[in-house]
């Protein structure tokens, strides 16, 4: 019988790698994996021209996508983590000393839907007690998903050609949440400085206080597939967990990273975050890491309603019967 083909869209990480180059396949099914887009350009192609079978997306686009009755579902396999209190910059002179001083203030947010600003205006209201709607927020592109912003939400767009770490930079604008690191303060421009200098120990006080090590995307399947080949997704998960379990034995390997101290940190994040910090599924501390995007989302008028996650999730529960990666 003919496998079924599927396109994969997602990141060249190191826990898709045996996916990538066929060292697991997934039961029933042959993998086209496309790896080399990044974030923006893949998110954009899935959201607005359904370009792919499978694809990696943004927390907050697919739960847009859900709420406006989108044919998508997904599985719980979530290959893209990370902290972000170390991406909120500010300008050296700017007077913001510690997160209430954002209250009020103009920020820069490259657009207003990227997980990683989500999360982090989140964690700014709840944890430091800044409102989000008493902020402006300074985007310069358009959206992924198209959304109309919230009557009361303070949203403007920069004029063409501008940069946003530029006007940072130069005290335009006092502070941004970003992505990624800004070009100038990966040039070493001083006039650019973490909010949270100390980032490292502020997100291991924010995960022991929480348990939540941030879910950044999602795996999105179209629905027409799920409901003509049910079993797609729990033989999707179990080839994603086979190939992250190789890839954390791969990692394990002193001699596979270039870095002299890589056992070091491999030893530190497991004693912090557990043996497997990218844990799929919707395990306990995965339902309370997405609840608490769900909420922020809808906190932020991304969505405007909060599904169960067991209606957002395809059923990959495998009960007793265990799952393969030991096998592997």
């Amino acid at each position: 019988m003919a496998k079924l083909k599927l396109t994969v869209a997602c990141g060249d990480y190191e826990i898709v790698r045996a996916l990538a180059d066929g060292t697991v396949e997934a039961d029933g099914i042959e993998l086209t994996m496309l790896t080399g887009m990044g974030s923006r350009e893949r998110h954009w192609r899935m959201a607005r021209k359904r370009e792919f079978d499978v694809c990696e997306v943004n927390i907050g686009g697919y739960l847009m996508g859900r709420d406006r009755g989108e044919k998508l579902t997904a599985i719980p396999v979530f290959l893209h983590r990370r902290f972000r209190h170390g991406f909120v910059f500010v300008n050296r002179d700017a007077g913001i000393r510690t997160p209430k001083d954002l209250t009020g203030k103009s920020i820069g947010s490259t657009n207003f839907q990227p997980a990683s600003n989500i999360w982090m205006r989140g964690i700014l209201e709840e944890h430091f007690g800044v409102p989000h709607r008493q902020c402006t927020w300074v985007v310069e592109r358009e959206e992924d998903v198209e959304f109309a912003p919230p009557k009361d939400l303070r949203l403007v767009t920069i004029a063409p050609g501008k940069r946003l770490d530029v006007m940072l930079a130069e005290g335009e604008i006092p502070a941004m949440l970003s992505p990624d690191i800004p070009r100038l303060f990966l040039e070493g421009d001083k006039r650019i400085v973490r909010l949270f200098a100390d980032y490292k120990s502020v997100e291991i006080d924010y995960f022991r206080k929480t348990g939540i090590f941030p879910i950044m995307h999602v795996t999105a399947i179209r629905q027409d597939i799920i409901e003509k080949y049910p079993w797609v997704a729990t033989n999707l998960v179990k080839a994603f967990d086979a190939a992250k379990a190789r890839a954390y034995r791969r990692i394990a390997n002193p001699r596979v990273v270039p870095l002299a101290w890589i056992r070091t940190a491999w030893e530190e994040e497991h004693a912090i975050l557990g043996d497997d910090p990218w844990a799929y599924g919707l395990t306990d501390a995965n339902r309370k890491n997405l609840q608490t995007v769900q909420r922020y989302c809808h906190q932020q008028g991304l969505i405007e309603r909060v599904e169960s996650l067991d209606e957002l999730f395809a059923d990959t529960d495998l009960g007793d019967a265990g799952g393969g990666a030991e096998n592997i």
